[in-house]
């Protein structure tokens, strides 16, 4: 089994982990970014076959190229943290265990998916799922698209989905118009902001809407929102649903780190530490911010992680840190979910598509343990982290903690897990 060492392992090539990985490589310590996508960027900045990397990436590349120290680790899965500040990773289809002296977190965030009628359909995805696929080179050149949920991603997603050539019928927004006014009005003060949501703009665009049901037979042709009390029904080849992002912290738990019941997010302080030793998070991971702040998280990340004690430079990264957590809580505000996103579809709506579970099988029991030990709830594919967001909505259930293996992986990688944590490797 190959075995791999470093000083500093970031485990994220999003815009988080990317800075940290540049600071960390300009410094000579020997530094280990690891993603599972083919390609460095994340989502924001995700490549794909007819998708050159954007510019941010693109100096990035430029920047770390000479550094022979940054082992860049792509395709790579973290399959299970058994201790002893070691990953087991699976890359290139083996296993291989990374020692590391500092482990810097920088997973991200998931979308949020809440079912609704004939959410299972062909044809319906997350927000952000489309925007991947896409990026990833599936075609939807003329197709009837609708844009729904909640956040400004929505219109992100529309734009990928036009610029490709798409319909965008409409954007569907599930926060009240007086709230995005408000957040649209305190763009004046993140000017670059305010110039992406003019450019994004260029599309039908509903407020105070949510998706209640998808129609087709083989797949989706339509769709019915409820708007300001009455119901519409749409003509669309495809629905793009997805109810903002939550951070995305497996890792973080089965090391032990601290995670914030209300919102799920890793408890860093000042210097991006968690309540882990030589343990550090940033971006989406340690709260929903955005692109600008997880890149300024997570050059604090690595900063904190190397020792820095340059005062003025470090200084000038908290200001600007604590101006984009400043945005980051207006986008919080604005599109928190309302009552009309939060309500529970028809009991017969599946919560759980991976083991083909309902809301109301689900709701007959008092908590997710007790749901997934009677219904096998959450034991599918996603090991809970689209159902069981789905039920801390609807249920008020604490968010589930998946086991390893984290992602899945070959039988020999897991005979590594368990000779690595035990028989608790399933």
């Amino acid at each position: 089994m190959n075995v791999e060492a470093c000083d500093i392992a970031i485990v994220g090539a999003g815009p988080a982990g990317l800075s940290a990985a540049r600071v960390a490589a300009r410094a000579g310590v020997r530094v280990a970014l690891i993603d599972d996508n083919p390609r460095a960027g994340g989502q924001i900045w995700r490549q794909g076959p007819a998708l050159a990397p954007a510019a941010p990436l693109r100096q990035w590349l430029d920047d770390t190229r000479p550094h022979t120290n940054l082992v860049v680790m792509n395709a790579t899965k973290v399959a299970a943290a058994p201790g002893d500040k070691q990953l087991l990773l699976e890359r290139d289809g083996a296993p291989v265990v990374l020692a590391y002296s500092k482990l810097i977190l920088a997973t991200g965030a998931r979308e949020r998916l809440l079912p609704f009628e004939g959410w299972t359909l062909p044809g319906v995805t997350g927000a952000g799922g489309l925007q991947a696929l896409v990026k990833g080179g599936m075609p939807v050149r003329g197709e009837r698209i609708v844009v729904a949920g909640s956040g400004p991603l929505l219109l992100a997603v529309a734009d990928t989905a036009r610029r490709h050539g798409a319909h965008v019928v409409a954007v569907i927004e599930q926060a009240p118009w007086a709230r995005v006014a408000r957040f649209v009005a305190s763009l004046a003060l993140t000017p670059g902001k305010l110039a992406q949501a003019v450019a994004l703009g260029a599309v039908r665009y509903r407020t105070g809407s949510v998706v209640v049901r998808a129609h087709g037979d083989a797949r989706v042709d339509a769709v019915t929102l409820r708007t300001r009390g009455r119901e519409v029904t749409l003509a669309a080849d495809r629905i793009a649903c997805g109810y903002g992002l939550v951070p995305n912290a497996t890792l973080a738990l089965a090391l032990g780190c601290t995670i914030g019941e209300i919102d799920g997010a890793i408890h860093v302080d000042d210097a991006q530490r968690t309540s882990q030793a030589d343990v550090f998070a940033a971006g989406e991971c340690t709260g929903i911010g955005g692109m600008e702040l997880a890149s300024v998280e997570g050059a604090l990340a690595a900063h904190a992680a190397l020792g820095t004690t340059a005062h003025a430079r470090l200084l000038r990264l908290i200001r600007e840190r604590d101006r984009w957590r400043a945005f980051a809580q207006r986008v919080a505000q604005a599109f928190e979910l309302g009552a009309d996103a939060r309500a529970m579809p028809s009991p017969d709506t599946l919560l759980c598509r991976c083991e083909d579970v309902s809301i109301g099988e689900a709701s007959m029991h008092a908590n997710w343990r007790d749901a997934r030990l009677q219904t096998r709830c959450g034991m599918g594919r996603c090991q809970g982290r689209i159902c069981g967001e789905a039920a801390s909505v609807y249920f008020g259930w604490p968010r589930a903690a998946a086991r390893p293996p984290f992602a899945p992986v070959r039988i020999d990688t897991l005979i590594v897990a368990r000779d690595h944590a035990g028989p608790t490797v399933r």
